[in-house]
């Protein structure tokens, strides 16, 4: 019995024992999990003093944190307001921030610190945001708050993580030039808070900042204001406040160079009225030059029969007037490779019913031979192509053909079609054109009635990426056709033009200056195949 018992025993571990070896060897190369990723803010678990003490004669502060913290930007963030002249010590070691004042504080005097987002875990950077510590020297706590809503001016979205500050009136010097002690940032709904403030008169700002230091310091951060002062004697909520980007208010050149060709390309940093340039050295290359101002006004492109100069001096000027001159200088090594291109206005090799074809090229055209161009229908010579110059500019042509559907056209341009001002011949070209199918346009007739025929109303056709593809100017009850757009999903804006200028006016800070209004329309628009639609819209009368 003994001896089957044996047996069997040994039966059982040689056919348990690979079993064994194979989990314990899963076992040892499997890495353990690590969870989820923390995203959870540290928390605040003690304070001593507490928040909001009064009578406070301590000369140090102790919080401590459920998690080890650390500070990030301290001397960014962190603000104390009012203003000490001696900015406290602040130490992180592990999960304990210790904050000593270095110099006695006022008697009598609610102290606001404000940490920002310069509090943080150690291993994620979780940021405990807007956390405040606010005591009091004397027996009463600044109890005053202002709350609101951020909002962008042209989309009427909110904004999250704007900063939203206020300046008492005697400090509004600062503006611009230092950080301000009293500020918030937005939560995701774009909504901010500024609490324990005392009685006071205050302007508030908000502001969209590319770096964050507090301080409106570029053109490219958007800013927004009240304009009026809110003289603070009890609690204030449900302001509004919408930012924009202000053009800038003194004119300058972005960028200035030489292209590969040759071309001169001056970009500015606004749109001007009525832009020109001249050439101020050398002096003879001024009557040589050929100039093109950009649709947009924003822009300068130079043509010169030569790149041979060693430096060039441009003046900028507007209305006839020069507003500001640039030097360009270049290397006499450089070299410059003049070549005629083409662009056109196809899509996907396609153009779109109702329109002519046009070709854009390169550089200034001073002639066109006709012959040398001849176009093709299903492989068939065919007759009838004009060739158009456009009269806005040096470089544009239309080629005009009644271009039929479910034909295949090509284009053909023998060598020396163009010839430039300074001489260039065009190579060949050779385009493949089909007519799109109407099945992929749609019409429209929006039916406008303005609520104000004494006032002007820019309305803007918009794509559902936000992008301008219309614009037209009314200011009477007015029916505008959108005929052969492509079928997609469209926007509808409308800018209150008061002063009737036919362009968005953003606001101006230092003007107290706000934007001028706009409404969006708040139905999206969706074009069909072969469908005309209509939609009646009225603009209110305010916003």
């Amino acid at each position: 019995m003994l001896k089957n018992k044996r047996q069997l025993f040994s039966v059982f571990y040689l056919i348990l024992l690979p079993s064994i070896y194979s989990a314990i060897g899963c076992a040892s190369i499997q890495q353990p999990s690590g969870g989820p990723r923390d995203t959870i803010s540290p928390k605040v678990i003690k304070e001593n003093p507490k928040n909001l003490t009064r009578n406070f004669s301590a000369n140090n502060i102790e919080l401590e944190f459920n998690e080890f913290v650390k500070l990030n930007n301290e001397f960014t963030e962190i603000s104390i307001s009012p203003a000490i002249d001696k900015l406290p010590i602040f130490k992180a070691r592990k999960e304990i921030l210790n904050i000593k004042f270095e110099q006695p504080l006022e008697a009598n005097t609610t102290y606001t610190i404000n940490f920002g987002k310069a509090i943080v875990d150690v291993n994620e950077s979780n940021v405990l945001k807007n956390y405040t510590y606010v005591f009091s020297t004397g027996d009463k706590i600044d109890s005053l708050s202002i709350s609101g809503n951020i909002k962008n001016s042209i989309t009427k979205q909110i904004l999250k993580d704007a900063t939203v500050f206020i300046l008492p009136v005697k400090q509004d010097s600062i503006f611009g030039k230092k950080r301000a002690n009293i500020f918030t940032t937005t939560d995701s709904s774009g909504n901010f808070r500024l609490q324990n403030l005392r009685e006071d008169n205050y302007l508030l700002y908000a502001l969209k900042e590319e770096s964050i230091d507090r301080i409106y310091n570029n053109p490219n951060e958007e800013i927004g204001f009240l304009p009026d002062t809110i003289r603070l004697t009890k609690n204030i909520a449900d302001l509004v406040v919408k930012v924009f980007k202000q053009d800038p208010q003194f004119f300058s050149v972005n960028e200035k160079k030489i292209e590969p060709d040759g071309r001169i390309t001056l970009s500015f940093n606004k749109a001007l009225t009525n832009p020109s340039v001249s050439i101020l050295n050398p002096g003879n290359l001024d009557n040589l030059k050929t100039v093109e101002i950009t649709s947009g006004k924003d822009s300068a492109l130079i043509w010169l029969p030569e790149i041979t100069f060693d430096s060039i001096r441009v003046a900028i000027n507007n209305n006839g007037k020069p507003i500001d001159t640039v030097q360009i200088s270049r290397s006499k090594r450089d070299s410059y490779k003049r070549a005629i291109s083409f662009f056109d206005n196809l899509v996907a090799g396609k153009i779109k019913p109702g329109l002519d074809l046009i070709l854009t090229l390169t550089s200034p055209i001073a002639t066109f031979d006709p012959v040398k161009f001849s176009l093709l229908e299903d492989s068939i010579p065919i007759k009838g192509l004009q060739i158009v110059k456009d009269s806005s500019s040096t470089r544009k042509f239309k080629l005009k053909y009644p271009w039929k559907k479910d034909r295949e056209y090509i284009l053909n341009l023998s060598a020396n079609a163009f010839t430039d001002l300074f001489g260039n011949k065009s190579k060949p070209l050779a385009q493949n054109i089909l007519l799109d199918s109407e099945e992929n346009f749609g019409t429209i007739a929006l039916d406008f009635t303005v609520p104000d025929t004494s006032k002007s109303y820019i309305v803007q056709w918009l794509s559902q990426d936000s992008k301008i593809v219309r614009t037209d100017i009314i200011n009477k009850n007015t029916v505008l056709s959108y005929i052969r757009y492509p079928t997609a999903k469209y926007k509808l804006r409308v800018i209150y033009d008061q002063n009737k200028n036919k362009v968005w006016d953003t606001g101006n800070v230092k003007q107290r200056r706000q934007p001028e209004e706009i409404w969006n329309y708040d139905k999206e628009i969706t074009l069909r195949p072969n469908w005309d639609l209509e939609e009646k819209i009225n603009i209110p009368k305010d916003q």
